[in-house]
């Protein structure tokens, strides 16, 4: 996220406290980042979809780009959860993480496509590796190195994600560690 993406600060309803609860548990264990992420994603996968997760101003969308809903931040900076928010065209430019990240759509779907840096003769070049079609109720998460990905409401209604990340946005500002520039020929 950039320090121009909205962000704001919402409710917190029973299920999202819920939630919180069970990725505070989680995230208690000190295991490596890539099962903490794998963990918490299965604890994040139950409560997608749900009516009573999210209010209704934490679903709202911003139509000059997609819009950030920071949900929860751990007093110790350990997690933070947030809600993206995607009308549709809206996307995210290549970047990768500060942190292990857990992502899981919880209305609509996501195209998503991970990206990987392999040596060439003028330094290091990025390389697309997948393309995804996320859709409501499916998780993903990763932990860097690996993580460089990006991700596009490609469809014609709102979409909406929650993310966990491994640190505290709220005091780093971001879940970005850096943005690449699109290989040649991609936009």
């Amino acid at each position: 996220m950039t320090a121009s993406e909205a962000q704001t600060r919402t409710a917190v309803t029973a299920r999202l406290d819920r939630l919180v609860h069970e990725v505070r548990e989680t995230v208690g264990l000190c295991l490596p980042p890539d099962r903490t992420a794998h963990l918490v994603g299965e604890r994040l996968a139950p409560h997608l979809g749900a009516a009573d997760l999210l209010t209704d101003r934490q679903r709202e969308g911003d139509p000059g780009h997609y819009r950030q809903h920071i949900l929860h931040a751990e007093p110790d900076g350990s997690f933070s959860i947030v809600s993206l928010v995607w009308l549709p065209g809206q996307r995210t430019a290549i970047h990768d993480h500060v942190s292990w990240c857990v992502t899981g759509v919880h209305v609509g779907r996501e195209h998503e496509r991970r990206y990987a840096l392999v040596p060439g003769d003028g330094g290091p070049r990025l390389v697309a590796t997948r393309d995804a079609v996320n859709e409501q109720g499916e998780v993903c998460g990763f932990a860097p190195p690996g993580d460089i990905h990006r991700v596009w409401n490609a469809g014609e209604e709102k979409a909406i994600s929650l993310h966990i990340y491994g640190a505290d946005i709220t005091r780093l500002g971001s879940s970005v560690r850096r943005v690449y520039e699109p290989p040649a020929g991609q936009r």
